[in-house]
């Protein structure tokens, strides 16, 4: 039985991903900020994200490593939260490349999850040559990429996944947007023209095993439905598969005042977007299961 560890896995993403690797008969073991422990198959092992200790051992034999790690982007982009949200992502790399190094079977797969935020605001299609985009956001992206491709891992493959808009049951970046919906809040947010490039979690989790399994995956690669939609779109298709019909739209003051006062988060997320596609996945001839942004969010909601 292959063996996959999840550093930072106890999130979202992790958490599904888990799961689905269960189900395809991979041994996994999660590198986790809390308690180690055994639970539902699944090992946990305590680590900080940025020393050097005994989870070493657990990545020498193990078949593949797949970063989560990385503080929320959900927050207010205070002085020390943006430091957090840099030195977060930067120094889980760093330390995962140094015990890579020091393994005399090292794995054979290092997979990293960015992000499509490295793009921008942007309307423009955006592949995965495309320019970057500028401001904050981009900065964080650009040192994550610049420090995973920087150290030369000699028997480990490497591939950085720029995720999109991921649409999964309990949890992760749709749970507000239903809230809102469910509220009858669930307008056009800012001005609605801002794209939202999503991915359902089934897909997503399938591009991890293919990061894992197949050998011509190298490299950067946008992680995203090839049908990215606005944000007018979005929440119109989201309210239908509700069951609610029309919603006051939010202008961007009142989202700005929202964000910062009752979400405690950054308003910018909710106001800005990029239109990006698959160019590489598709290239590769991966298999979407859900293209259709409803068929996505029957399965979700």
């Amino acid at each position: 039985m292959k063996k996959i560890i999840l550093a930072g896995g106890s999130g979202f993403l992790g958490g599904k991903l888990a799961a689905y690797l269960l189900k395809r008969n991979y041994e996994v073991t999660i590198l986790t900020r809390g308690k180690g422990r055994k639970e539902n198959q699944i090992t946990y092992i305590h680590w900080d994200g940025e020393t050097m200790n005994d989870w070493v051992s657990e990545i020498d034999g193990s078949d593949a490593v797949i970063n989560f790690t990385g503080k929320s982007v959900n927050c207010i982009y205070t002085k020390k939260n943006k430091q957090a949200l840099i030195e977060s992502r930067i120094h889980s790399v760093k330390v995962l490349q140094e015990a890579i190094l020091s393994c005399k079977n090292p794995p054979q797969a290092f997979v990293q999850a960015g992000s499509l935020a490295i793009y921008g605001n942007t309307k423009q299609v955006c592949e995965e040559t495309s320019e970057h985009g500028e401001g904050f956001s981009v900065e964080i992206c650009e040192k994550w990429e610049e420090q995973f491709f920087r150290v030369e891992l000699p028997e480990t493959r490497k591939v950085l996944y720029r995720i999109g808009f991921v649409l999964g049951k309990g949890g992760g970046a749709l749970d507000p947007l239903k809230k809102l919906v469910s509220l009858n809040l669930g307008g056009t947010v800012g001005s609605g023209t801002q794209y939202i490039s999503w991915l359902h979690i089934d897909d997503c989790n399938e591009m991890f095993v293919k990061a894992i399994e197949e050998k011509t995956y190298e490299g950067i690669f946008n992680a995203t439905s090839p049908t990215p939609v606005t944000n007018k779109e979005f929440m119109k298709s989201l309210r239908k598969v509700m069951g609610k019909g029309w919603s006051p739209p939010a202008p961007a003051p009142l989202v700005w005042l929202g964000a910062y006062t009752v979400m405690r988060t950054e308003p910018s997320l909710a106001l800005t977007g990029r239109n990006c596609i698959p160019k590489r996945l598709l290239d590769q001839h991966f298999s979407f299961q859900y293209v259709e942004l409803e068929h996505a969010l029957k399965d979700t909601v």
